[in-house]
């Protein structure tokens, strides 16, 4: 029997990252009236993950598994891929042959929703593109402009674009990217990003850091702190030896202030950090925090350098200035507003401009003082407005930047359009309705509800 539910739509994540900017999109779709999310997880960082998404209240209908020591990126992909595939036909069946039927009437995903530019995003869209089912890229449109740096991040996102019917963009230079690349601009969406919106929800939370390394920082509401992450792969060995050779020094050069690094638990990014700072006083070590805390100790930070994605907008809203330890960034929005400053990984240049921001009241007002061009904290919003638009042609969304046509999304996922008097409307070839829906695990799943999501909008 068919799943007599609201339209389900798919979110496929794997990392701490992904689950931080996509449960204010799921605590949305799960309080919608008839949007339903089925949230998958492929067990890369499960608990870490596991923890964010029980903190926001989101239930995960699904784990791949996948996430067993010293997996490959080709291993890690064909995981996600064939759990994917496993998951989806045991719960909907087969996919349908071609695109043609009532969308209305077919109980198949309405949708796959991807984050950014992980390897599992990218594995993910291409086993939805598979299954035929519509792909929604969430921070669509990040570009640094060469395939290896971030390495394999950016061939990642170019994938996924080239696969994804809807594109949501948190800024407009992410959509002039796309449509550099041939991307209609009909599909593509300014909202923001949703990491914001997250940001906001946890940092207002003021949750206890509950650690004792960090007990400090509860009586200390004076000292300055720099935050300092570093992580990424093609920063692995040299990169991140300079790194935390900068903070040594920086240590030394400013007595006064106190440094903070959550040490990634690679062992090959932690082994070298712990070599170089496990030692110096000023400096403070702890394990990857949780994201409510992690959120509180950017508020409290009066500088930040990292190589991470996400920190480089999330510091911003809080009016942190960034050093970006990289030499390439897809945040370029960040450095054209002043928000951020690329220094890459030599040490002299970290010192240097970090020396600046800490010493120098002018300076650290020129990032501070400047708007965040990543979003209002609303991102989240947008895009189920922007799925509810496109599943039931429900008040075409607003936004301030270019706008999407719904028919023109609904073409390229493969829908067929078929015009009459009312309006055009869009069909595929519903599956079988005798499939009893199961999970990986080969559990029935019971409907939650028998009624017509439909009754309540137009198609």
């Amino acid at each position: 029997m068919p799943l007599p539910v609201s339209p389900e739509v798919l979110i496929v994540l794997g990392t701490r990252p992904e689950a931080i900017k996509l449960f204010p999109l799921i605590q949305r779709l799960q309080d919608h009236p008839r949007l339903r999310p089925v949230v998958v997880t492929t067990g890369q960082h499960k608990e870490l993950v596991d923890y964010v998404l029980q903190e926001a209240g989101c239930e995960v209908a699904g784990d791949l598994g996948v996430g067993r020591p010293g997996l490959t990126l080709n291993q890690l992909s064909s995981s996600v891929i064939a759990g994917l595939d496993e998951f989806v036909t045991g719960r909907y069946g087969p996919p349908p042959e071609r695109i043609s039927g009532r969308v209305r009437e077919d109980h198949y995903p309405a949708g796959c929703i991807v984050h950014g530019d992980t390897s599992s995003a990218a594995a993910a869209a291409v086993a939805a593109f598979h299954l035929r089912i519509p792909v929604l890229h969430v921070e669509a449109g990040l570009r640094t402009g060469t395939t290896l740096t971030p390495f394999p991040e950016e061939l990642n996102r170019q994938l996924v674009a080239r696969i994804a019917s809807f594109h949501a963009a948190p800024t407009r230079a992410n959509v002039q990217n796309l449509v550099r690349e041939g991307v209609d601009i009909g599909r593509t969406f300014v909202t923001g990003n949703t990491g914001i919106d997250a940001l906001r929800w946890a940092a207002a939370r003021e949750v206890p850091y509950g650690r004792p390394e960090l007990a400090w920082l509860e009586d200390d509401a004076t000292s300055p702190v720099v935050t300092v992450t570093a992580h990424r792969r093609e920063n692995w060995g040299a990169g991140i030896a300079s790194i935390a050779r900068s903070v040594h020094r920086l240590a030394d050069a400013h007595p006064d202030v106190r440094f903070v690094v959550p040490v990634h638990p690679n062992p090959r990014v932690a082994q070298t950090v712990h070599d170089e700072l496990g030692a110096v006083d000023a400096v403070t070590l702890t394990a990857p925090m949780e994201y409510h805390t992690f959120a509180r100790l950017l508020a409290r930070s009066t500088l930040v350098i990292t190589d991470s994605g996400g920190i480089q907008e999330e510091a911003p809203a809080l009016g942190v200035p960034v050093l970006v330890a990289r030499t390439t960034t897809e945040r370029t929005e960040g450095v054209e507003a002043g928000t951020l400053e690329l220094v890459g990984t030599d040490a002299d240049t970290i010192v240097d401009a970090a020396t600046r921001v800490l010493t120098d009241p002018a300076a650290h007002a020129a990032f501070s003082r400047q708007p965040n061009p990543y979003g209002d904290g609303h991102a989240a919003e947008r895009i189920v407005d922007a799925v509810e638009h496109l599943v039931f042609n429900s008040p075409v969304p607003h936004t301030s930047g270019p706008g999407f046509v719904r028919a023109q999304v609904l073409e390229w996922a493969g829908f067929r359009r078929t015009d009459a008097i009312e309006g055009p409307t869009f069909v595929r070839e519903p599956t079988p309705v005798d499939h009893v829906p199961q999970d990986l695990d080969g559990v029935v799943i019971a409907p939650k509800s028998t009624v017509d999501p439909y009754d309540k909008g137009t198609e």
